[in-house]
């Protein structure tokens, strides 16, 4: 078992304090990451997932298959696995909230923008990091339960028309930070696949959230955005272009770019 490790706690998909009934299954279903395969000319693999089990009830074979796209080379060639630990978890207070379990899988380079810390971080219903209340593109969503209680839709969607900063101005995904030695180590670098856990899929950033600057930069709480490259991070916006942004960006243009409602044009730097 891994030493205690500080970090905001996995809780990121389960139901917001006081939400329905209905809306208390899954959350630990596939990522986007495998919503993704059959546009990536990877429908033979998508199928060997089903997107309403956990993750972590597939097989080893399927958990562990890596995707190119998915993986920079900068920091990794071939494959590359984040092999199953168990984590004994605190809050930032350093309360102790048990442990988690990260089933082995396929880890990559990118996440999702779930969007500012506008939301909170601090153990609140508003939380970011519950299903819904990112302020990004790709975010964390809650299923909807059927009669059994397993997860049959997704209510927190976000269309085109929500992005009402204009595509231009919206991060859609970019490269997550990984520091230095910490590749393929649960929580660091956790399986893409691994829908339970928010850093596995997705960053955010803003005032509180920089750009990590280098790869020697750490932070247990793993919200941030980061590349390899020197003095950039790349980034997709949600028009479809790729561009990397500076690692000195101020949080609050980072803010801008990361969330999809704040009303404001981020600035020029």
């Amino acid at each position: 078992m891994n030493p205690i490790y500080r970090a905001f706690p996995p809780a990121n998909l389960k139901p917001r304090p006081g939400d329905p009934a209905d809306l208390s299954c899954g959350g630990n279903n596939p990522t986007w990451f495998v919503r993704l395969l059959p546009s990536l000319e990877q429908k033979s693999f998508f199928e060997k997932w089903n997107v309403w089990n956990s993750f972590g009830s597939h097989p080893s074979a399927v958990r562990e298959k890596s995707v190119e796209v998915f993986m920079c080379p900068t920091r990794r060639g071939g494959s590359s696995v984040s092999a199953g630990q168990t984590v004994t978890i605190t809050l930032p207070c350093g309360c102790p909230a048990g442990t988690t379990q990260f089933p082995g899988g396929a880890a990559g380079d990118y996440a999702a923008n779930q969007g500012d810390l506008s939301p909170g971080a601090i153990n609140m219903p508003t939380d970011f990091y519950y299903g819904g209340n990112g302020t990004g593109v790709i975010i964390a969503s809650r299923p909807r339960c059927d009669d059994m209680m397993a997860p049959i839709n997704w209510i927190d969607k976000i269309r085109l028309t929500d992005l009402v900063d204009g595509v231009s101005h919206t991060l859609l995904a970019g490269e997550k930070h990984l520091t230095m030695g910490k590749m393929n180590v649960a929580l660091d670098d956790v399986s893409i696949y691994d829908g339970l856990h928010l850093p596995a899929f997705a960053r955010i950033g803003g005032p509180g959230v920089p750009l990590a600057r280098d790869p020697s930069f750490a932070d247990s709480r793993l919200y941030n955005f980061g590349s390899w490259h020197v003095g950039i991070c790349n980034f997709a916006f949600a028009d479809g272009s790729v561009r990397g942004l500076n690692n000195l960006i101020s949080t609050e243009t980072l803010g801008l770019l990361c969330n999809r409602k704040d009303g404001q044009a981020p600035l020029e730097e």
